[in-house]
């Protein structure tokens, strides 16, 4: 009896990008191309949109190097989106299309790299598929800047942002105390963090006693008063001459309100932050007249991959690979995590665990890694993040700047009739 051909496998990036976020697809590629229980290895270009629209992109149409070169290119090489999926309930027609898709490509395996919500779409799917009598084998591949995955000692893409924000508040920091005798006595830097305030507590690096920058970490996890913090501030100035402040987009009062509420939703329902940098300056402008300056460290933080962690590379790729290795082994509706064996010296394996477990889940800075006056992290905080930000791990560079690859993006011939309108 003939044995029957294997499956394809289909991989998508989903909502905001990273350093590091082509590694995991460099690991997903290359494993699953070598793989002899795996067929042809597409993508969806623009993430699950492409699957929608049947979009996909032939990954065995690229060359190795380019494959391999993804290893160290920023951003979503096969391009992602801000697309989440409703429920079952809300829109089954999404999830139908799918697997109507998946089918007409013979596609048995899903691999998507993304977050939370990501995770709920991959669970749906396998769901779905099995009930639908096409079953996928579904894993998650995980991929967030803001570290709030659960079960997961750290999430691919946060120790390359956590080193650039050290840096960056180091460097900065340096600049401002040399000029503010006569110049700027407060700086004020925004970084990325929702409801977590993990990418900022990673600015807290960049010096170790109290008279060190950053001398504020404003946290989402810690109530906004505004009174303590001015108060903080003036001291700052009088004690050291300046004072930078590191403040996480999502830093709020203690009625949930954001400091920076632009009054929209963002594609995921999430409520649109307007920017809380010059928000914070302006209030300190306003009590005590120093001069400032201020900055968003915005898409600089999540693209700098000439500044990236080593251990953050290897464990974006090292997820990417175990994907694949669950998924071929039968292992469904999981994914793989990382598990930290110790922190001095920073060792670590692979794990896994079941989408339902982190779908829609955040993992928040815990209390114990928050200094008791709430502006600062602790030392047990500092022992977790220092091992994710160790190591270089630099590109190619060519002419000066960095030689990143780009994709041929050859696409698979269609096989619906009908389209699909996002």
């Amino acid at each position: 009896m003939k044995k029957p051909a294997p499956k394809n496998a289909f991989y998508a990036q989903s909502g905001g990008v990273s350093a590091v976020i082509n590694a995991s697809a460099c690991g997903v590629i290359e494993t699953a191309l070598r793989s002899r229980h795996i067929g042809k290895v597409y993508a969806g270009r623009h993430g699950i949109i492409g699957a929608l629209t049947e979009d996909l992109i032939d990954c065995g149409r690229e060359s190795r190097a380019v494959i391999r070169g993804l290893k160290y290119t920023p951003a979503g090489a096969f391009g992602s989106a801000r697309f989440k999926l409703k429920g079952l309930e809300q829109n089954r027609a999404e999830y139908q299309r799918l697997i109507e898709v998946f089918r007409a490509h013979d596609i048995g395996y899903f691999f998507y790299n993304g977050g939370n919500d990501s995770m709920d779409t991959a669970l749906k799917v396998s769901q779905l598929g099995a009930a639908l009598g096409y079953p996928v084998t579904c894993v998650g591949v995980p991929k967030t800047v803001d570290n709030d995955l659960p079960h997961t000692d750290c999430c691919p893409g946060f120790g390359s942002v956590a080193k650039y924000v050290a840096v960056s508040t180091r460097e900065a920091s340096l600049d401002v105390a040399s000029m503010a005798r006569t110049s700027t006595r407060v700086f004020v830097l925004e970084v990325m963090g929702r409801h977590a305030g993990w990418i900022a507590a990673a600015a807290g690096l960049a010096g170790k006693g109290r008279a060190d920058p950053p001398h504020v970490i404003l946290l989402p996890e810690v109530p906004f008063e505004q009174a303590r913090f001015l108060e903080r501030v003036r001291q700052c100035v009088s004690d050291y001459g300046y004072c930078v402040i590191v403040v996480s987009e999502g830093a709020a009062y203690a009625d949930g309100r954001f400091l920076a509420d632009a009054g929209t939703k963002d594609a995921f329902g999430h409520t649109q932050l307007g920017g809380v940098a010059p928000v914070v300056a302006n209030m300190v402008r306003e009590a005590h007249g120093y001069k400032y300056h201020w900055a968003v460290a915005d898409y600089l933080q999540r693209a700098a991959r000439h500044i990236a962690s080593r251990v953050d590379v290897e464990q974006a790729y090292a997820v990417g690979k175990a994907a694949v290795e669950l998924g071929v082994r039968g292992v469904n509706a999981v994914m793989p995590t990382i598990v930290r064996r110790s922190a001095r010296p920073y060792r670590w394996r692979i794990g896994h665990v079941p989408l339902a477990e982190v779908a829609n889940k955040e993992k928040k800075l815990p209390p114990e890694y928050i200094r008791e006056d709430g502006f600062g992290i602790t030392a047990a905080c500092r022992r977790y993040l220092e091992p994710l930000i160790a190591g270089e791990a630099y590109p190619p560079y060519r002419a000066g700047l960095p030689d990143y690859v780009k994709i041929r993006g050859q696409p698979v011939r269609r096989k619906l009739k009908s389209d699909f309108k996002v």
